[in-house]
């Protein structure tokens, strides 16, 4: 997981010119897990999942990536709903995996 966490901050810069320097840090400081955990308990959306619904890439958003079948252990029932829940309410449907 924190493997593709860091990924999806190459693509991000890469693909959309967005160099999403507090995610970084984040991960640095917590890991992948803990920082898409940390992320998730807070009750809006991220300046960064914001950013990458202006540029149409939420695929890129750590929401999306918590939907992926072989991450979800790592979290909460809970934690899934609120990936769910914000991707929907941004017109975002999941990949199917």
């Amino acid at each position: 997981f924190h493997h593709d966490m860091l990924q999806i901050y190459q693509r991000a810069k890469v693909e959309c010119g967005y160099n999403a320097t507090r995610f970084l840090q984040m991960i640095a400081n917590y890991g992948g897990l803990k920082t898409a955990q940390k992320l998730l308990a807070t009750p809006n959306p991220s300046e960064g999942f914001e950013v990458l619904w202006e540029f149409q890439r939420l695929d890129l958003s750590i929401e999306n990536l918590v939907l992926n079948p072989k991450y979800r252990s790592l979290f909460t029932e809970e934690e899934i709903a609120t990936a769910k829940e914000r991707l929907k309410a941004y017109g975002f449907t999941p990949k199917v995996y």
